[in-house]
């Protein structure tokens, strides 16, 4: 950093930034926000805008780079986005009031994971900080991890302690925007958790327990923590105190709006790895031109209800009593359609009030916020109306009564909604600078102070025409300057004119400019008033703030009930327009899907092509794992998939695609589908494979669904059909569990385990072949395919002829040689016969020349019956050309 010059200016600047030397320093001058030296060339990279160069002395220069203060919610996005922390330095005090240099102070620290400002935010999304905090006394103890997350917007507030792996799960499938950690213990967390996320480290001092215990106490007001259910959580409170310490640091002094803390209890969830979320495309989809999930069942009206759906499919249920509550919900809508139109025309009104409160709660609210809160409220007060006088006595199911319960326990917000009404004017302006803030009557005072200032010109010219009458000046002229003020303008014929009693303030080439006593007094009056006013509407306005706060836990328990209700209004809207069905979800380890479809998929079907549905039977006891064959494109990967879906949409409480089904608790889905190298890990994709394999026979358990899609594919045949056997052998056979399993493969040899193993059966997508070519038919029958038509779907995919009839021949050598042990009918005799066979042939050209391989292809792809002589001359030309 080239060493700045100490002007006072930059004095002031070098001492904001020595509190916050690893942040970028947004330093506000005048109507700019100016960044100088290394955060200036950081800033211009990053935004793309102009950097410049000042003088700094004699032979130095200082860079600078900056933008206007109107843009900051454009420029601070790209910032955060790029993992910066950003100190916001304001200036204090208007600058026409002072004579000095401007007071200036750090008025926010803005990081990843704690940001507060709504342009810097992605609405549908929690912006989650976490905190991660290890806990081994003893080199033989189990390793645990007390992890914690919140997001200041909301409130939310979230801690565990668990196991590495479990953390890994929570943190891949929360995705914090930042983790916390202690410092100096980088290589204990690269090693045992995974995460993707922008990294702040804190003293050791933070991560004791009686440290933690305090401040979390003292957030909350309590003496102990045991009321949460946290208090045996030691590493978890560590962790969440950790949070609370770090908001401390960056000038997050108003946390009124967290008002609790709760156990994330991993028992409660179904547990979904990120190689699961990540291939069953649950939040986000692979490709960025498909869809997820979340994007086809969001159909939520509000940003609490979007975050609200992003998390009930993060963490599907295991209890039966919630998951068939929000099933009653949902058929409530689905069977009163105009109960859901009735909601559906206020949600979109209530906005996003959960960060409208956590702005309110930090004294950041502008007017606009709270009025929008207002707006808020009222809405919430006509659905507590809606819902709390539903008749469910002309319910025979029942379904009604757990909305009715809702809209019963729905906090009532008309009290806080007439205390904003009462106070705001009918339409704020965005800050309170801007003036007009508060309504007629609240204050007495605001209100004279407002009429002296209406009628402020009135007196003004009353002035004017008082001394023109006096003096005879009949050309005076009233005139106001930004940095005069108020003064009477004479012009040079009327001078002698003037009385003794006026003071000259400005000579112009044709004028003189005067002020009277009466009119300097006048002045300071009207200035005292503007002055007066904007501190009366800023105290009335932050007591506002302060009286609301008081509400703030009734508003966040409307909050969770307002997004809820979103989420089932969505659900059932899109259960009405794609006929789902509700599904029996129960204790049992039957998975019983008739007619079961794939979410997504038939979704971005062209119009008029049906999707074709499938039934799915698992029972531990009779079919414990379907191995599934068939040719490639046929659809395995997609019924494995939907099969998936299925299950995590029932114990989302969420109706079904299918047309019927009975799904018997899942407590994990496990997946090892699709290929994929981790490069930068030094991984193949074989390795990530293997990978993925033994996490899956190492955690399955008794109520795991396990999904494997062609496991074997990255090595020789040989070695993929022995270890695709013994990963079968092993679910059958491990005597711990009989995890529900479907087992695609290309290795039509594994049906023959279905002789030897009583829990494995049989089936195939069925294809039909009509006259050489391959027509996929999708349906899942009984029985296992004897064939892979690889090479059908090659010549699907543009292969070339020539390559397409080689592999004809080599498929039928294959195919006429020895079966091998174990069901694998290539053997290696086979092989090697065919190896020999291919060595003896004679060639015209060497394969090794690809040149020559291009002629002789395009020479095998001339189809001589057809060629004409002018056709013939043609290609032989263009040969000739490519020999020379």
């Amino acid at each position: 950093m080239a060493k700045i010059a100490e002007t006072p200016l930059m004095k002031q600047y070098l001492e904001m930034k020595r509190k916050h030397p690893d942040a970028i320093l947004l330093f506000r001058v005048g109507d700019f926000y100016e960044t100088f030296s290394d955060d200036a060339v950081e800033t211009s990279r990053i935004l793309g805008i102009t950097l410049t160069r000042r003088a700094n002395g004699s032979a130095q220069h200082v860079e600078l780079a900056g933008f206007p203060h109107h843009a900051l919610d454009t420029y601070l996005p790209k910032l955060v986005r790029a993992g910066k922390r950003v100190a916001i330095c304001e200036q204090l005090e208007d600058p026409k009031l002072t004579k000095k240099l401007v007071k200036r102070g750090i008025t926010e620290l803005i990081t990843p994971g704690v940001n507060t400002r709504p342009g810097a935010l992605n609405p549908g999304e929690n912006n989650f900080l976490a905190g991660v905090h290890f806990i081994q006394r003893r080199p033989s103890d189990p390793m645990k991890v007390g992890l914690a997350f919140l997001d200041i917007t909301t409130g939310e507030f979230l801690t565990t302690e668990t196991t590495p792996a479990t953390a890994s799960r929570l943190l891949n499938a929360i995705r914090p925007r930042e983790v916390l950690r202690m410092r100096g213990t980088r290589e204990v967390y690269e090693h045992r958790i995974d995460y993707r996320s922008a990294v702040n480290e804190l003293e050791d001092w933070v991560y004791t327990s009686d440290a933690a215990r305090q401040r979390l106490t003292a957030q909350f007001g309590t003496v102990t923590l045991k009321g949460f259910g946290i208090d045996h959580l030691e590493g978890g409170v560590i962790a969440a105190a950790s949070l609370l310490h770090y908001l401390d640091q960056t000038a997050h002094s108003h946390l009124d709006h967290i008002t609790s803390l709760s156990h994330l209890d991993e028992g409660q969830f179904m547990s979904l790895d990120r190689f699961t979320m990540r291939n069953l495309e649950i939040l986000h989809p692979l490709d960025s031109s498909g869809k997820s999930l979340f994007n086809i069942l969001c159909r939520t009206l509000t940003p609490m209800g979007e975050r609200q759906l992003r998390q009930w499919l993060a963490f599907p249920l295991l209890d039966l009593g919630q998951i068939r509550r929000r099933q009653d919900c949902i058929e409530g809508f689905f069977r009163d359609p105009e109960l859901r139109e009735h909601l559906a025309t206020i949600l979109p009104d209530v906005g996003d009030l959960a960060r409208n409160i956590g702005r309110i709660a930090e004294m950041k609210a502008s007017p606009r916020d709270v009025a929008l809160a207002a707006r808020s409220a009222e809405c919430a007060v006509r659905i507590k109306k809606i819902l709390s006088s539903l008749d469910i006595s002309s319910d025979p199911s029942g379904s009604l009564a757990e909305l009715k319960r809702i809209g019963t326990d729905l906090p009532d917000l008309s009290e806080s909604a007439s205390l904003i009404r009462s106070t705001l004017s009918a339409e704020p302006p965005v800050s309170v600078e801007k003036g007009g803030v508060i309504a007629p009557g609240v204050s007495l005072e605001l209100d004279e102070l407002r009429a002296l200032h209406t009628n402020a010109r009135q007196g003004l010219e009353e002035i004017c025409r008082r001394e023109s009458e006096r003096t005879g000046i009949t050309s005076l002229k009233l005139l106001t300057n930004t940095t005069f003020g108020y003064s009477l303008e004479v012009r040079n014929t009327h001078r002698d004119k003037v009385p003794a009693d006026w003071t000259r303030k400005q000579t112009l080439v044709n004028a003189e400019r005067y002020v009277t006593p009466e009119l300097r007094s006048y002045e300071e009056k009207i200035q005292g008033a503007e002055e007066r006013i904007r501190q009366l509407e800023d105290e009335l306005f932050s007591k506002l703030l302060a009286d609301l706060i008081v509400h703030i836990p009734e508003f966040k328990k409307a909050c969770v009930h307002i997004a809820d209700l979103d989420c089932l209004l969505a659900l059932a809207v899109v259960a009405a327009e794609c006929n789902y069905v509700r599904p029996v979800v129960d204790d049992s380890f039957i998975l019983d899907i008739r007619e079961g479809r794939h979410p997504v998929i038939e979704r971005m079907l062209p119009p008029g092509e049906p999707y074709i549905s499938n039934n799915v039977l698992l029972d531990p006891e009779q079919t414990q794992i379907m191995m599934i064959t068939g040719p490639n494109m046929s659809g395995k990967s997609a019924l494995l998939r939907q099969t998936a879906l299925i299950a995590l949409m029932a114990q989302t409480g969420s109706f079904v695609p299918a047309e019927s089904a009975r799904i018997g608790l899942v407590d994990k889905i496990f997946t090892r589908v699709g290929a994929s190298d981790n490069i930068s890990s030094g991984e193949s994709t074989f390795m990530v494979e293997m990978t993925e394999a033994a996490s899956i026979l190492n955690n399955m358990g008794a109520r795991s669904l396990v999904l494997f899609d062609e496991l074997g594919r990255g090595t020789s045949t040989y070695d993929g059909i022995s270890i695709a056997w013994a990963v079968v052998e092993h679910i059958h056979d491990n005597g711990r569990s009989r995890p529900r399993t479907l087992f695609a493969t290309h290795y039509h040899e594994l049906n023959e385990m279905e002789g030897s193993y009583g829990r494995i059966k049989n089936f195939n997508v069925s294809v039909r072949e009509i006259q050489g070519k391959v027509v996929f038919l999708r349906k899942l029958r009984p029985g296992g395919s004897e064939h892979s038509f690889g090479i059908h779907v090659a010549r699907l995919a543009g292969l070339p002829p020539a390559t397409i009839k080689r592999a004809e021949e080599v498929l039928k050598q294959l195919e006429a040689g020895k079966h091998g042990e174990a069901g694998h009918r290539v053997s290696k005799e086979t092989l090697e016969e065919i190896s020999a066979a291919r060595a003896s042939q004679t060639s015209l050209f060497q394969p090794e020349d690809p040149l020559l391989n291009d002629l002789r292809d395009r020479l095998l792809d001339i189809d001589i019956d057809r060629l004409t002589p002018l056709e013939a001359l043609t290609m032989l030309h263009d040969l000739q050309t490519m020999l020379h």
